[in-house]
């Protein structure tokens, strides 16, 4: 009877420490799908404010064209100034998706990393009565 509750002992810990593994890889694996529908998500944003920009620029180079050029400074300083602003924005928005996707990628691997020690330590717990078990069952 007592090779019975040993090797369920250590079928128990086994299990345990498999159990605690996956779940670290599958919140591993739930972080990197988020940081792809965050990505996905940008990118949709971005073409949507491209979309708009393009639309400011033309309505700008409508009005100097129907203000005979008598707006303040010329045609190409305008048209550089308003591509600067597009461009400084642009590169802000692309900093904070790539920190974004960088923290959830450093949280998913702490995660699964987590998950590993907490198995490790299960084990070491209970390593003695493990090996007690394993020597009951040998004999």
């Amino acid at each position: 009877m007592s090779y019975v509750i040993a090797a369920i002992a250590i079928t128990g810990q086994v299990v345990s420490t498999f159990a605690t593994v996956e779940a670290g890889k599958a919140r591993q694996e739930a972080l990197e799908r988020r940081a792809e529908e965050e990505k996905f998500a940008a990118q949709q944003d971005e073409l949507k404010r491209q979309e708009e920009l393009n639309a400011i620029q033309a309505a700008n180079i409508v009005a100097l064209s129907n203000a005979g050029i008598k707006a303040e400074g010329t045609p190409p300083s305008i048209a550089l100034e308003t591509s600067k602003v597009i461009g400084e924005s642009t590169g802000v928005n692309i900093a904070n998706l790539s920190n974004r996707l960088r923290g959830l990628e450093m949280e998913g691997k702490q995660a699964r990393s987590s998950a590993n020690l907490q198995a490790a330590s299960l084990l070491l717990k209970d390593a003695r009565g493990i090996g007690e078990d394993i020597n009951l069952l040998i004999g």
